[in-house]
């Protein structure tokens, strides 16, 4: 229990006493206006920690938002510099094919992460983004059709991106570790003129395949993503979020 809550508890706690007093005292008068000016001030006092842990959280969560954005930013920085070590490399050796190779991949890239910062919905933006900070486990790979702008389609687009990074963190959490390689799970984001289709397929092992499999079942039952095909492996999941005419 945080200390604001504890200030609270304690306010409303101690109304109590004068209410106590004026039951004990019916009579006198003064019992009254004092319980109800201690009231007053207690309900005053509980507002103003209300408004206080209300600004804390918002200053946590500021914090942790900034904290996600730099190591984000550091992970694409250095990235980048891999890149762009390997592409002088292959420039200095005079390897015209092998440069070519990587300036695609760059562009591939790019062409990637574009996708992504279009997608609208700002919580599931920096989540893709800044996956490879959060975990070292599992490999996520993204592919996104270019006309794909949830904030733009009829439909409830923060309840399916909250549902989808809720099911991909459930395969991050469910990763069985200590198997060697990455596990890899691959995620597909593409529309139609009647839905949103998201696939995923992993590949690697989980600690319960069948406990995962509920997890998400569960999952989806509050969400506007409904399961077109969900095996009880976990290894392949297509979900379709319909547009509303």
């Amino acid at each position: 229990m945080n200390q604001w809550r504890t200030i609270r508890l304690y306010t409303a706690g101690s109304v109590l006493l004068p209410a106590a007093a004026v039951l004990l005292w019916p009579e006198k008068l003064w019992m009254h206006g004092m319980f109800i000016l201690w009231t007053l001030l207690a309900t005053g006092l509980w507002v103003w920690v209300e408004r206080r842990e209300w600004k804390n959280s918002v200053a946590q969560n500021k914090q942790a938002l900034q904290l996600a954005a730099i190591r984000t930013l550091n992970h694409h920085r250095h990235d980048w510099m891999n890149d762009l070590q390997v592409l002088y490399g292959y420039l200095r050796l005079n390897k015209p094919d092998k440069t070519i190779d990587c300036v695609e991949k760059i562009r591939e890239r790019m062409t990637v992460e574009s996708r992504i910062a279009k997608l609208g919905v700002p919580s599931l933006i920096l989540f893709l983004q800044s996956f490879r900070t959060l975990t070292n486990a599992v490999q996520l790979e993204i592919e996104v059709t270019d006309d794909v702008n949830l904030s733009e389609l009829p439909l409830q687009a923060e309840d399916v991106s909250a549902a989808l990074i809720d099911i991909i963190n459930a395969y991050r959490f469910a990763v069985k570790s200590g198997t060697g390689d990455a596990a890899h799970l691959a995620l597909s984001i593409a529309r139609n003129e009647e839905a949103v289709i998201i696939s995923l397929e992993y590949d690697g092992e989980l600690n319960d395949a069948s406990a995962l499999y509920d997890k998400c079942k569960q999952r989806l039952k509050k969400s506007p993503l409904k399961a077109e095909l969900l095996e009880t492996d976990m290894k392949d999941m297509v979900l379709r979020a319909e547009l509303r005419s």
